[in-house]
């Protein structure tokens, strides 16, 4: 099982002094989130991508290379990149270039993206979101595996005897999850490939993401991948922690109910009720985590969203300190203790091209 955070990278005034950080003052703070989450032994630090205010992380690449260079642990990956309105064969590129630079510590996660603004930006229409993500993914699988492409679809100027350059490390193209919260179609794209399949977990009550996530795994078992509890799931979700509950939630309050997503909705009582949003204590967050198993069954990856609404950097590194030290230490021994031996692990670029070379003998 993996660990990990994601960032948004919003750039959000703090709400208990009005302070808003620089745009150079929150990338920094990224750094610095990345470089402890492989200091307190966590496995995966993932960004966003917007290309619109209050976020920075428009260009995930270049960030994660950075990390690369000042890490030696960390898996790279994505929270998410947008298939819709990047060119694939630009992912292609990016994403092989940062595969090699990582030695391999490299995925990436799909999305379509929910801002409707950034579409007509680089001359997409938001209501062609579903085929464009179907038919660029298309463009992009094959780019990472056939040598020379020749390819014509609806969306881009078609491609004649085309190869990406760097090749895919190893040969083994970066894993993939395809992220959503509400598409059953890009849990049927994630299925058909056999790839990952990643969901938000943030926003939705917990019968939701159990239904997408049952259509994903019966939909990988159809498609001759594996039987369904082998499909590969990904989980992320939002903590906020003290030693003592209470401390938690007064603390976390005046961030949720200023918070661009959250805030004007509904409380943080109701909200905690109904979402996996976790507030309280280290021991609570593990009760709470646990729980997901119930309903999604054994899953590979969970992800924490730490860094949201305005928190101080002080205050999130205390976050991860506590992670580290408190929380996935016994998530690890307990989802581990439960997960039933033919369950695969997270694929890794390690587990990726051993697979390959069994393959070819």
């Amino acid at each position: 099982m993996q660990f990990g955070v994601f960032t948004v990278g919003d750039v959000t005034p703090d709400p208990t002094n009005g302070r808003t950080p620089s745009e150079a003052e929150r990338i920094k703070a990224m750094m610095a989130i990345a470089l402890k989450a492989e200091e307190v032994g966590l496995d995966v630090f993932a960004t966003g991508e917007h290309h619109n205010p209050p976020f920075v992380p428009s260009s995930p690449t270049t960030m994660l290379g950075y990390i690369a260079a000042r890490t030696e642990r960390l898996i790279l990956s994505t929270s998410t990149t947008l298939i819709t309105t990047n060119d694939p064969v630009k992912i292609a590129e990016d994403f092989a270039m940062l595969q090699h630079l990582a030695d391999g510590r490299a995925d990436l996660m799909m999305g379509r993206g929910n801002q409707a603004p950034v579409y007509p930006w680089f001359g997409q229409d938001i209501r062609q979101g579903i085929p464009l993500a179907i038919e660029n993914y298309h463009l992009l699988y094959r780019l990472w595996r056939e040598d020379v492409v020749d390819w014509e679809g609806n969306f881009r100027t078609p491609l004649q005897g085309f190869t990406s350059t760097p090749r895919p490390l190893d040969g083994v193209p970066p894993f993939v999850w395809h992220g959503s919260i509400r598409s059953p179609e890009i849990a049927e794209q994630a299925a058909y490939y056999g790839d990952g399949f990643f969901h938000n977990h943030i926003f939705w009550p917990k019968e939701h993401t159990q239904r997408m996530v049952e259509l994903y795994r019966s939909q990988f078992e159809h498609y001759g991948h594996g039987r369904a509890d082998q499909a590969i799931v990904g989980l992320g979700g939002q903590v906020f922690m003290r030693h003592r509950s209470q401390d938690a939630w007064n603390e976390f309050r005046p961030y949720f109910n200023d918070a661009p997503v959250y805030g004007g909705g509904p409380s943080l009582e109701e909200f905690t009720e109904h979402t996996p949003l976790t507030v309280g204590s280290p021991q609570q967050v593990i009760d709470r985590t646990l729980t997901f198993r119930d309903y999604v069954g054994d899953y590979q990856r969970q992800l924490f969203l730490v860094d949201h609404a305005g928190l101080p950097l002080k205050t999130v590194l205390e976050q991860l300190d506590m992670l580290g030290e408190e929380v996935v230490p016994v998530l690890r021994k307990e989802f581990d203790a439960r997960k039933p031996a033919h369950v695969p692990d997270a694929p890794t670029h390690d587990s990726l091209r051993a697979a390959a070379t069994a393959g070819s003998e």
